[in-house]
């Protein structure tokens, strides 16, 4: 059920900003030309459509980044921290040196959007976002860069997001309070927080501690279209075939499309987080497939 001190996001109809206009505008030309007429991604026009930028040892907003890749996996991950007035060598990690001996350091997992096909960590889109993170909540963020579709297909992604977690839970570098443990959240915006949902799941099942998720619209699916496909879809991004192309896009077996998109998958028991929190947002009526399990968008849950 819905803690004492949810937060109720205000779902009055807005006018919404000529400037959101266009960019939403811009997305969905671009979603037409990376289309191809047989269903297939044109990745290279998607890569060059993509403004990157590179990680910053130089702080940009308060805000130094740089990549790290696993060796063991190739994965990428652009870890976000803090600028300090009273560090020598920026973007040069002490492997030894905890965030803090004292304060606790949130770490936020964070896995971008586009659908599992496009964008990326270092796209500049998320590249601020990130930034905005670390200063917003006082956190280190490591964006991940996960394998995409076509290219990778279900459940790559999720893959990468495990892998991830327990690349930042092994990171001594990376904890922080008394304890001196590594505080983990896991984020995501749209197919990210499709992700991060997923790697909750797997972590509850296997023990590993995550103390919190934020879902920021997460992409979900199902058998049936819930409210808000039928009264958003094509009045603003995309329409629901449209949609549904992205979809397949990822999937290599219908088994993977009820696994990534289903009511089942979508619960959000609170066992996920062992005792951690949810929090939740996207438009009414998003997760009416099995209402008497979901939480409403924008409410914090315990």
């Amino acid at each position: 059920m819905a803690g004492s001190n949810e937060v109720n996001v205000n779902e009055s109809k807005r006018v919404v900003p000529l400037n959101t206009w266009i960019l939403i505008s811009n997305f969905k030309l671009a979603y037409n030309m990376l289309r191809r007429p047989d269903g297939t991604f044109n990745r290279e026009l998607n890569e060059f459509l993509d403004r990157k930028v590179t990680a910053n040892a130089n702080p940009v907003d308060g805000v130094y980044s740089f990549d790290v890749v696993d060796r063991a996996t190739s994965l990428l991950n652009r870890v976000y921290l803090t600028a300090h007035e009273n560090e020598p060598q920026r973007g040069i990690v002490e492997v030894e040196k905890p965030l803090s001996t004292t304060e606790i350091v949130p770490v936020i997992i964070f896995f971008h959007g586009g659908s599992f096909v496009h964008s990326s960590a270092n796209s500049a889109i998320y590249d601020t976002l990130c930034r905005r993170l670390v200063n917003t909540c006082k956190a280190a963020v490591v964006s991940v860069n996960y394998r995409r579709s076509p290219e990778h297909r279900f459940p790559c992604a999720y893959d990468d997001g495990w892998t991830a977690l327990n690349w930042v839970n092994s990171r001594s570098w990376l904890q922080s309070g008394k304890d001196q443990k590594v505080h983990i959240y896991l984020a995501g915006d749209s197919s990210g927080g499709n992700i991060a949902h997923h790697v909750a799941v797997r972590a509850a099942e296997e023990g590993v501690e995550v103390l919190g998720n934020i879902l920021l619209h997460p992409l979900f699916g199902g058998q049936e279209r819930t409210e808000s496909e039928k009264n958003w879809m094509g009045n603003t991004l995309r329409s629901i075939s449209e949609a549904q192309s992205l979809w397949n896009l990822g999937i290599v077996a219908r088994s993977w499309f009820s696994r990534a998109t289903s009511s089942q998958g979508f619960s959000i028991p609170t066992s996920n987080t062992r005792g951690g929190r949810q929090f939740v947002v996207g438009l009414s009526g998003s997760y009416a497939v099995v209402p008497d399990r979901l939480f409403p968008p924008g409410h914090y849950c315990d």
